[in-house]
């Protein structure tokens, strides 16, 4: 085996050839999308669990100024759509950012972006369950229906509730004593949950069974065809859109300007602190350019849909977000279900639309779900295709026209684990998976360059010079953030944390790492700007989405490490043996 395989690269060429072969009847995916369609996929990734849940403690954190950070991140977002909407233009086969990195950075990279988007969808996907799982039983229970405990609660959360409780009630307390005690009602459930299962061998039969049912209908729809999936995503889409409208429209009337005053109550780091759960709101976009073979005009409708479900959902994020703060103080946000909270009896007591939001949240998370289903098993097909996975994985419905095998398994990936695990401490996983594929998909329009003059694209990034613009702009926000937040400087470079005194001076290494190897990455940037002259909206793209990983904690960065290496092992035991390039390169 050649290693420089390792960094063989798709050409146009070959990408173009790769998607008049897929012409093949027996090959071919049913074109089913158009502009309005993938804006509506956009729009039911992008508007759900942080508009209904994440947006409360992002406000709560930062305060009314939070709306600059959703603001931020959606520009973000948009310099890697132009980038994302270039390629899908040229290449318009399934894969996305796998698909791309192919083409510019060669197949090693393309797997590990691959395996990380498997990653990504398949825990954001676990985490919407189980959050589709509190929200429904919730509602029903707004209707006097109570799913048993153990039916609702995975068994992890429900033993650890179980050993707090009996800890308490072994130091002499009751059941009933501790309802008034600190100890939170989730954690009696919890202990109630595991009391009341039934037992095999003793072994509690804890589950969460909504969760595993939401997954398999949403796998079934996604199984049967992309047509049935539009249907549902378009339908569910105009019903919440129809409910944030209604939201922005009724909550206007109950804000008090007062509540703004201040705008930014803990400055700059409170608002970045709420990085992580503002990005999450916006992670799925990219999942449109999954169905490129499934769009009737993917050079015209990839990049509008992109473009279009971004500026709709930025724009209610901000609108929500205000009148959000606007209704009450900001210190009152940090509730798991912010506009049901604003709107029900504390607040503006609209019981009415209180109870349409909380059916509206389940429509929501239940969109995300199939965005998601819909994007997962088309990354397993373009890397089957390869023979970086089985070839099962690349077949397609005679019938249905679909990634069948792939679906299936995507199913269980996501049904089982939804089913028994508590995913929380590893939601940010989603975050930094999907930044990291933006921040490549940017690297590659720039590493293309030179190709790009030849492509036949009918999207292109609009050129705009970085020579002088993007050091400029580097320098600018040096002095700002001299200017700002004094002391910020010096802060970096010093060994302990005065925020953390408790930390030793390597965990304040390891904590300053990720933005320390971002500064040295954006002086390298810049001088290659300066050099080559590359294209500003790429780089902008490239330096804010490495930005908002060095947010998201070095504790992320660890674990996202530990994936990418299981995934390199993978590929070298098996992908790098079966690999059609490096086959077809060996000969």
């Amino acid at each position: 085996m050649n290693w420089k395989n390792l960094f063989r690269t798709k050409n146009i060429e070959l990408l173009s050839q790769e998607a008049e072969l897929q012409m093949n009847p027996a090959l071919q995916l049913r074109k089913a999308l158009g502009v309005w369609d993938l804006t509506a996929l956009g729009v039911a990734a992008v508007l759900g669990a942080g508009v209904f849940s994440t947006i409360g403690n992002a406000a709560a954190d930062g305060g009314p100024a939070v709306v600059f950070l959703f603001i931020f991140t959606a520009i973000a977002c948009a310099f890697s759509a132009f980038c994302y909407a270039e390629f899908a233009s040229s290449f318009p086969v399934s894969g996305s950012a796998y698909t791309y990195a192919y083409a510019s950075f060669g197949e090693l990279i393309a797997w590990i972006i691959g395996w990380d988007l498997l990653m990504e969808y398949a825990i954001g996907n676990i985490a919407c369950a189980i959050s589709w799982s509190e929200y429904f039983t919730g509602l029903l229970a707004g209707y006097g229906v109570h799913i048993p405990g153990y039916l609702t609660m995975d068994f992890l959360s429900a033993s650890r509730g179980y050993k707090q409780v009996a800890q308490l009630l072994q130091s002499g307390q009751t059941i009933q004593s501790l309802d008034s005690t600190k100890i939170s009602a989730s954690i009696l459930h919890a202990y109630h949950a595991w009391e009341d299962a039934p037992r095999i061998f003793t072994i509690p039969l804890v589950c969460n069974l909504p969760a595993l049912l939401i997954t398999l209908i949403i796998t079934w729809i996604v199984y049967i065809g992309i047509e049935e999936s539009k249907r549902a995503s378009n339908f569910l889409v105009l019903l919440k859109v129809f409910v944030v409208l209604l939201v922005i429209v009724v909550g206007a009337t109950y804000v008090q300007p007062t509540n703004w005053t201040p705008f930014a109550p803990h400055g700059v780091r409170g608002v970045l602190k709420g990085v992580s759960a503002v990005f999450f709101a916006y992670i799925g976009f990219d999942a449109i350019s999954t169905t490129a073979e499934e769009c009737k005009n993917p050079q015209r409708d990839l990049p509008r849909g992109m473009i279009y479900s971004l500026i709709i959902c930025t724009t209610l994020y901000a609108l929500v977000t205000l009148v959000l703060t606007g209704m009450v103080n900001y210190n009152q946000l940090g509730v798991g279900d912010p506009l049901a909270f604003v709107f029900g009896p504390k607040v503006a007591n609209i019981r009415w639309l209180a109870a349409m939001i909380n059916v509206s949240a389940v429509i929501a998370l239940a969109t995300v779900i199939l965005v998601f289903q819909v994007g997962q098993p088309r990354i397993f097909m373009a890397m089957s295709r390869d023979g970086l996975l089985p070839p099962i994985f690349a077949s397609v419905h005679p019938k249905y026209k679909t990634p069948w095998f792939s679906t299936i398994v995507t199913g269980i990936v996501v049904a089982v684990p939804s089913l028994f695990m508590n995913l929380t401490e590893v939601t940010d996983l989603t975050s930094i998976g999907t930044l990291f594929a933006f921040v490549l998909v940017c690297g590659g329009i720039l590493k293309l360059g030179h190709q790009r003059k030849t492509e036949k694209s009918k999207f292109r990034t609009p050129y705009i010079n970085s020579r002088w613009i993007f050091p400029a702009l580097l320098i600018l926000l040096l002095f700002l953030t001299a200017y700002l937040q004094p002391g910020k400087i010096e802060q970096f470079f010093s060994w302990t944390d005065p925020s953390q005194p408790s930390l030793s001076t390597w965990e304040v290494l390891m904590d300053k790492t990720p933005f320390g190897v971002f500064a040295v990455g954006m002086a390298v940037l810049a001088f290659y700007c300066f050099k080559n002259q590359l294209s500003l909206i790429p780089v902008l793209g490239l330096s804010t989405c490495a930005y908002l990983m060095t947010e998201l904690g070095i504790i992320n960065w660890m674990r996202f490490g530990v994936w990418l290496v299981t995934g390199i092992f993978v590929y070298f035991f098996y992908g790098m043996k079966r690999s059609r390039l490096n086959q077809a390169a060996s000969r």
